[in-house]
């Protein structure tokens, strides 16, 4: 049986939907499964919650059509109702786009798109740390699929087992995956946004910026819109390294070591003489290294012709830098509108 993201509910939903499938009534009073699907689910999975999301996952495809059809009906109705705080929509599907079990993406796709815009996003943690789930507890994805996006969140391999540069190349190869697929995904190639929280929104700068990693994938900068780095604070890492040593100074050397050249060679801001992507939207909270790197990399860019903005919204420290990453996409949000006006400038529509 062919599966498809314009007709089928994923897997991993499913797995989502699995507690309350046999419940009397689904939280909040919705509508009750049709007996025959459920009976269905039972024949398959058995009555064991605990081991339910794991069958739904690996057996989603043997369900029939119509109960399919049944479950991609509340999970529709319960991501409608996926308000300022509340998680988001689970992921189409997961794709992995290379050998090593952290090259792996989540992707977001709205139903029945054909051409839709592609925002593929890079989680933060020191480049030590961190999964490509951050994005399922936060608004962006289901935000930018009621607006007609698609969404791409990625894992990437990790330091001290991997470097840094391999870090950027899994960025770009995690795009060129997908690319490669944007017909059969329903994802217009030619309409692509980067962006990333903290290390995250290093990497992405540094793909942006630096054209070999996207030449090592087979792409270009041709082959992006736009980059939007999300409060990032290193971007010329020597710099930052004299500025978080106190705090941050072991993870710094883990990632970047001590080479002044291999520094500069992962530094943004030091990477940004033309050419570059063609755009980018600099976001930061009231963090002095970040509003410092920020304002540096865009006069690097600026220097070098290319297009930049500058979003600074409130926020100070660690809760400031989680607050942005966790509210982006909620519309109360200072910096959603922000980020909404430039996708829409950057990527048409």
């Amino acid at each position: 049986m062919k599966t498809s993201a314009k007709v089928l509910i994923a897997a991993g939903a499913l797995a989502v939907l699995a507690t309350p499938i046999l419940a009397q009534q689904r939280r909040g009073g919705g509508e009750r499964l049709p007996q025959v699907c459920r009976a269905e689910i039972v024949k398959l999975c058995g009555t064991d919650r605990s081991q339910m999301r794991t069958c739904l996952r690996e057996k989603a495809s043997e369900l029939s059509e119509e109960c399919r059809g049944e479950l991609r009906k509340r999970f529709e109705q319960r991501g409608a109702g996926t308000g300022a705080g509340a998680s988001a929509t689970p992921p189409t599907q997961t794709l992995a786009y290379g050998p090593d079990s952290l090259q792996a993406l989540d992707l977001w796709v709205p139903q029945g798109a054909s051409k839709a815009p592609l925002v593929l996003y890079v989680h933060g943690g020191g480049w030590k740390r961190g999964s490509k789930n951050n994005a399922t507890s936060r608004a962006l994805p289901a935000h930018l699929m009621a607006q007609g996006y698609a969404f791409a969140s990625i894992d990437y391999r990790l330091v001290p087992r991997n470097t840094v540069e391999e870090q950027a190349s899994d960025v770009a190869a995690a795009l060129a995956y997908v690319l490669k697929r944007a017909d059969s995904l329903g994802i217009d190639r030619s309409r692509v946004v980067l962006t990333g929280h903290s290390a995250g929104a290093h990497l992405v700068a540094l793909v942006g910026t630096d054209e070999r990693y996207l030449k090592s994938a087979g792409l270009s900068f041709a082959d992006i819109d736009g980059v939007m780095p999300n409060d990032g604070a290193a971007y010329d890492v020597a710099e930052q390294v004299k500025i978080g040593a106190r705090m941050m100074g072991e993870t710094y050397k883990q990632a970047f070591g001590t080479d002044p050249a291999r520094q500069a060679a992962l530094s943004p801001t030091l990477q940004a003489t033309a050419p570059n992507a063609p755009a980018f939207l600099l976001l930061h909270v009231q963090r002095p290294d970040a509003v410092t790197q920020s304002n540096a990399l865009a006069e690097a860019l600026k220097r070098a012709g290319t297009k930049v903005e500058i979003g600074s919204f409130p926020g100070e420290g660690l809760r400031g830098h989680m607050e942005i990453n966790r509210k982006l996409g909620q519309p109360d949000y200072p910096a959603t509108a922000v980020m909404d006006a430039w996708l829409k400038k950057v990527l048409g529509g």
